[in-house]
């Protein structure tokens, strides 16, 4: 199943793991990436969410845009939180397939603060 509203996802990760990447040519996943066998990316609509739940407060993060067609013999739409469709990388990702990186600051209340095209 595809989503096909959907032409970017994101990938949310530390400084220090997308400094490795861009050394390696790849990213291979957090470590609950390789436990669950894939790698976890996030839509646009999803985004805000996945911030809160799995990395608040925390700082040094980026946002790497993917698009989707870069992707896509190797991604997979899986439902997740409430039957939300998420789209999950099994294999590792190219820093090829990177086309924009941003960072994720916080505003004064902790919040990372979203891309001005997000808003």
């Amino acid at each position: 199943m595809t989503n096909t509203l959907d032409t970017t996802i994101f990938r949310v990760l530390g400084s220090d793991e997308w400094a490795t990447a861009l050394a390696t040519g790849k990213y291979d996943g957090a470590a609950h990436d390789k436990a669950d066998g894939f790698i976890h990316f996030s839509t646009r609509d999803t985004l805000a969410a996945t911030l809160a739940l799995h990395y608040g407060k925390r700082t040094g993060l980026r946002l790497l845009h993917v698009t989707v067609a870069s992707v896509k013999d190797k991604l997979k739409w899986e439902p997740a939180r409430g039957g939300t469709l998420f789209p999950h990388l099994y294999d590792v990702l190219s820093v090829e397939h990177v086309t924009r990186v941003d960072e994720l600051p916080l505003d004064d209340n902790g919040v990372h603060i979203l891309p001005e095209d997000f808003r």
